[in-house]
């Protein structure tokens, strides 16, 4: 748990708490708080445990939290929060852009949704804007909420073969969505391992959970199922 603090930067400014395990935007994130005059980080967690154990005493106005945690999922942060915290509001931040994931996090409590691809200085406005009393969410996520409430359907909502009507999509880790954007980019195993930090054995297991869950078993069906399910997007490729 790491836990930082410019309250005596002076009173105004929105609080701040990061939940989130990946060091690389933790650190962004952080450095681009900490130069920000209307802002002031006052924690950061790596995990749901520690984010549970400190997030009232350290009384963020916005918490902006992942969904894919290593001990548990950012949902149960955001309903703590929501249920025990009324200063406080959430914001999602994940590589999850599907629906499921969407509605799931607003039901808990979140009053704002932004996927991983969003521009550090972005975040930092859509931070404002939520405490503005603005409800932040991404572009193509909004999209897809609209199209929901119209009647027209997305992309995870259609079926891409006869096979596949009515078959329950189990959701895919952070980490196994990380691996399934790697492979549609053209990644072989050895070097999502090498970007990963991890073994190639590793990426194996990953990728035959992807294939598992998505009941395809070869790349380019699990790519082309995954874009019709709106976990990528196949011109962002």
């Amino acid at each position: 748990m790491n836990i930082q603090s410019r309250t005596e930067i002076g009173q105004d400014t929105i609080r701040v708490m990061l939940v989130d395990d990946d060091d690389r935007i933790q650190q962004a994130l952080r450095l681009a708080i900490e130069t920000h005059p209307e802002l002031n980080l006052v924690g950061q967690a790596y995990t749901l445990k520690d984010a549970m154990a400190v997030v009232e005493e350290l009384q963020p106005e916005v918490v902006l939290v992942d969904l894919g945690l290593p001990d548990g999922s950012g949902l149960e942060l955001i309903a703590h929060i929501h249920q025990h915290m009324p200063g406080c509001e959430s914001m999602v931040l994940t590589v999850f852009g599907d629906e499921s994931h969407v509605i799931s996090s607003i039901e808990a409590g979140a009053t704002g949704y932004l996927t991983k691809d969003t521009r550090t200085a972005d975040i930092l406005d859509r931070l404002k804007q939520l405490r503005a009393g603005g409800s932040p969410i991404s572009p193509v996520i909004a999209r897809r909420l609209l199209n929901r409430f119209r009647g027209v359907a997305t992309p995870d909502q259609l079926p891409t073969s006869k096979t596949a009507v009515n078959q329950e999509f189990t959701p895919l880790s952070e980490r196994e969505q990380q691996v399934l954007e790697m492979v549609a980019k053209g990644f072989m195993q050895a070097e999502i391992a090498d970007i990963l930090g991890v073994s190639i054995n590793t990426i194996s297991t990953y990728i035959k959970r992807i294939y598992k869950k998505l009941a395809v078993n070869s790349r380019t069906s699990a790519v082309h199922r995954a874009n019709a399910l709106g976990l990528i997007n196949l011109k962002d490729c």
